[in-house]
């Protein structure tokens, strides 16, 4: 791959002879170009800008003089599948690692006007945008962010080093470039540590110097969704939920995004977890009705379910609960504006009641943890068991599940909970077996 950079300072792409770009070049790997604007002027001054239309502050380069010189450099280029004519503009659109990744696998040549002053006349990337004479020419202006650089050569040479590296023979290690920010993942990057293990006080996490590759590339996973969350949030929109486990599901959804099949893939949603209003009884209500028959087994019927939420989602009774947050501990779930899942733990439970909802007496009861039959598999259930235990001190945890529901047994033994017993669980009448499982923090 050949880049033409076109300026009026030439001498400043010097830089590009250091480091791996200029080892690239010495293996022919790339090739780059340093012309003068001012060689394709003709007057005494060797001018290169004028006066703005319509007036306004400081000067714009001209088009004669951009034509002549882009046109010199497309001469060289005429064996080219295509070729990129890139201006750096601080109205183009951000330099992208996706975008980068396209030049480098489908471009020959690289020309880069850059500008200065008010920037290049409009009309030079319009003609060439729209001339028939270089059909394989594609113009790309671009920004590296939003912010005005005094001209177009930072941004130049960014472009370069960004395409240059993606190219075979570049990069010593080609798996390096695969766990970098922006690429396959579409998160930020991990944090990296090294020698010496201590250093002014702060040491490199453990699970890195234990020699546990599994449980360091789930450390490494977690802390770039973390990273990603925290710094460049709009990123966890686009992610292609294809590629996301159980665990990032989870994680990304306790960091407020949730990911939804739809016609064109996936549609990401933000989601809130939060403790309820006391106004949202009836919400709350209807969402327990409709939530708790999708884990019920299956010989049990209708009546049996709705004598049952009847009288466990009673308005009254949960307004009550509501009403007493010290011991009845709800947490919801909610995206654009509705509440899609919930947890309730009871705390402080009597040893009587302990004793009929067949746990340890002193124990914290997880009574429900349920969400929306369309939010099954997008880690938010996870996320909300997760932020109920947070809430509860590391006290010892018990629950009960049907001895049917494999399901939900794996999941809580996912996050922590152990087998305990079983015991009988009356669904409107019906009697159920119930798994007992114990979460106790170590």
């Amino acid at each position: 791959m050949k880049f033409q950079l076109i300026s009026i300072f030439p001498e400043f792409f010097e830089v590009l002879k250091l480091s791996l770009l200029g080892k690239a070049v010495e293996n022919g790997v790339l090739s780059w170009e340093a012309t003068n604007l001012r060689d394709f002027t003709t007057d005494p001054h060797r001018s290169v800008d004028d006066t703005p239309y319509g007036g306004g502050a400081g000067m714009v380069m001209r088009a004669d003089i951009w034509g002549k010189a882009i046109d010199a450099a497309l001469e060289e280029c005429e064996n080219s599948a295509k070729v990129i004519l890139a201006i750096p503009t601080p109205s183009g659109e951000p330099l992208t690692q996706a975008k980068v990744r396209e030049i480098a696998a489908s471009a020959d040549n690289v020309i880069v006007a850059c500008g200065r002053y008010e920037g290049i006349d409009s009309r030079v990337a319009t003609h060439y945008r729209d001339a028939e004479t270089y059909p394989h020419l594609e113009v790309f202006e671009f920004t590296l962010g939003d912010y005005v650089l005094n001209g177009g050569e930072i941004a130049a040479v960014a472009l370069v080093e960004a395409v240059g590296r993606l190219l075979d023979g570049t990069v010593g290690n080609p798996n390096s470039l695969v766990e970098e920010s922006f690429e396959g993942s579409g998160l930020l990057e991990y944090p990296a540590f090294t020698r010496p293990e201590i250093w002014r006080g702060l040491d490199v996490p453990e699970v890195l110097t234990g020699g546990n590759h599994k449980d360091i590339d789930h450390w490494r996973r977690a802390r770039a969704i973390e990273r990603t969350a925290r710094i460049r949030p709009e990123l966890l929109g686009n992610l292609n939920a294809n590629n996301l486990t159980k665990r990032d599901r989870e994680q990304l959804a306790g960091l407020g995004w949730v990911y939804l099949p739809s016609s064109e893939g996936f549609d990401a949603k933000q989601v809130t977890i939060r403790k309820p209003d006391r106004g949202e009884a009836m919400a709350l209500s209807a969402l327990g009705s409709e939530t708790f028959q999708l884990a019920c087994p299956s010989f049990v019927t209708r009546e049996e379910i709705e004598r049952f939420t009847a009288e466990e989602f009673d308005l009254e009774a949960v307004k009550a609960r509501l009403e007493d947050p010290e011991h009845h501990r709800y947490l919801v779930a909610e995206i654009d504006g509705e509440l899609v899942g919930y947890t309730y733990v009871i705390v402080g439970m009597d040893s009587a009641h302990a004793a009929e909802a067949g746990i340890s007496s002193g124990d914290a009861y997880l009574s429900k943890c349920y969400v929306r039959e369309a939010m099954h598999g997008t880690g938010l259930a996870g996320a909300l068991l997760e932020a109920a235990l947070a809430e509860l001190d590391e006290a010892p945890v018990s629950l009960g599940t049907s001895i049917f529901n494999k399901r939900a047994q794996k999941f809580y033994k996912r996050h922590g909970f152990k087998k305990a017993g079983t015991r009988t669980f009356m669904v409107g009448g019906r009697e159920n077996q119930d798994v007992v499982m114990r979460r106790v923090e170590d």
